[in-house]
């Protein structure tokens, strides 16, 4: 078949992807056929999960809001997906128009599309990266130019360590990113979590992930805990991601349970 004018050469368009997967599911326009009739199969499996992808989506708009609000300007978004509308660097740039933004991501689609809509944007970058390894992100040009690890940096994980298994070893990888931050850096996730009550659901998501090159992996809030080790939990800890600092004076969200938010700060 013949790829459209944003699709980067050689990507494979007969294995869907979970970044492109989340896109189609956000309404965005950058996915493949096998994308969609995978997103189709998640939807007919659970009809909620259009509302994780929306709720998890509206949890990275407030944590970005109130990192800005504690005076962070750096963020360094890992497993970022393809960055449609209201991605990080649209809502603090917004706020400060001086803070830079550095999106990682192991699938070529989101980094090329990235790059296009960063073109021009000289305090903002997608480059390619894989969270297993994280010495070669911050290690990586666009990061150094970017990034100055000497003062506060807010690393984003936001729904994607569900996709690492335990041989993977979160603890150990969020572990390396946190001791290369400055003290008074913040670390935000959101990870897919089980709920009793929709136990089959959940188990019929997994299985249809596993035929994909990333598996989803739920875990537990002391899971979650035990992954962000020694840093320091920030109110109202690990909640859902519904709960993390609802917006005052918006519509209630309904609660979204089978995600769960933190952030959590490097002391000082």
């Amino acid at each position: 078949m013949s790829l459209p004018e944003w699709a980067p050469d050689g990507v494979d368009v007969t294995v869907p992807n979970a970044a492109r997967v989340y896109d189609y599911g956000l309404g965005g326009y950058h996915n493949f056929a096998v994308d969609r009739e995978f997103a189709e199969q998640l939807i007919s499996a659970w009809p909620g999960i259009l509302q994780v992808a929306h709720t998890n989506r509206a949890f990275l708009g407030r944590v970005v809001r109130w990192l800005a609000a504690q005076g962070v300007r750096q963020y360094l978004d890992i497993g970022s997906g393809i960055p449609t509308r209201g991605n990080v660097h649209e809502v603090v740039q917004a706020i400060d128009p001086q803070a830079t933004v550095v999106y990682v991501d192991i699938d070529d689609v989101a980094v090329s599309h990235g790059q296009a809509i960063l073109a021009g944007n000289a305090r903002a970058a997608a480059i390619g990266g894989d969270l297993r390894h994280p010495a070669r992100i911050l290690g990586h040009e666009r990061v150094r130019a970017l990034i100055d690890l000497e003062r506060p940096v807010a690393v984003l994980l936001v729904a994607v360590l569900h996709f690492l298994g335990d041989e993977d070893e979160p603890p150990r990888l969020v572990r390396e990113l946190a001791a290369a931050l400055a003290p008074g850096s913040y670390v935000a996730v959101s990870h897919f979590t089980a709920v009793d009550d929709l136990g089959p659901e959940h188990a019929q998501i997994t299985k249809l992930y596993d035929r994909t090159p990333t598996s989803v992996r739920t875990r537990t809030p002391k899971q979650v805990a035990e992954i962000l080790g020694d840093l320091e939990l920030v109110e109202p800890g690990i909640v859902p991601v519904t709960s993390w600092h609802p917006d005052p004076g918006e519509p209630v969200e309904q609660e979204q349970r089978s995600v769960l938010g933190a952030v959590a700060r490097k002391p000082v």
